[in-house]
């Protein structure tokens, strides 16, 4: 089953690159972004060697409720406006192709440009439920990941299922600027700067105010 597919001009185009490129790929809904976002995005850039990082905004993710998932063209121009890095290009590509789960969406990204090096980045709450994810074993071994600390999860990434599964093919975070050459399944766990900002609580508090209108 696929997501209804829609080509908006200036939207779901995929950003420009080059044969050999480090390239992260930050997916989600981002609904909405907010500045832990770019924090992920930013330290990823630094810690990983990374030539540029990607968001792929989501037509929205098949685990979640999506009655208050805003329009795509909004949270792309929105992340747009927050994530002004000349190394970070958002995109909502999956759209055009009516991509529902990321494994599709990766296996075209790697048929299509095998010639880039290719990241995936996810926050360490992702990685706790990532054995829920369509083809998780799959996606572990189409290309190398790495998992950025997150509040709550500190603990519970480490240990969890897909972490466990997949425990012999973990980088030292030292050897963290090799992960983007490294042959899969590969990922390492990155620890540092965190942020507590929640899209769903940003959702939450600003629901609060229009009722408080």
């Amino acid at each position: 089953m696929r997501f209804p597919v829609q080509k908006i001009p200036g939207i779901t185009e995929l950003p420009l690159s080059a044969r050999g490129m480090k390239i992260g790929l930050f997916g989600g809904s981002f609904n909405p972004i907010h500045d832990g976002h770019l924090l992920v995005a930013e330290q990823c850039l630094q810690r990983l060697g990374l030539d540029a990082v990607w968001f792929l905004v989501s037509p929205g993710n098949p685990l979640k409720n999506h009655d208050e998932l805003a329009p795509l063209r909004d949270r792309v121009e929105d992340a747009r406006a927050l994530l002004d890095h000349p190394r970070i290009k958002v995109t909502g590509f999956e759209a055009a192709h009516g991509f529902r789960y990321t494994y599709d969406t990766l296996k075209f990204l790697t048929q299509t440009l095998p010639d880039r090096n290719f990241v995936w980045i996810m926050g360490a709450d992702n990685m706790v439920s990532f054995h829920k994810w369509d083809r998780w074993r799959e996606i572990a071994n189409m290309l190398p990941m790495a998992v950025y600390v997150r509040p709550g999860s500190s603990r519970k990434a480490p240990g969890s299922l897909a972490a466990t599964a997949f425990a012999r093919y973990r980088l030292d975070e030292d050897d963290a600027p090799l992960l983007a050459t490294c042959e899969p399944p590969a990922w390492v766990y990155l620890h540092g700067i965190m942020s507590g900002l929640s899209s769903s609580v940003i959702r939450a508090q600003r629901k609060d105010a229009k009722i408080a209108k």
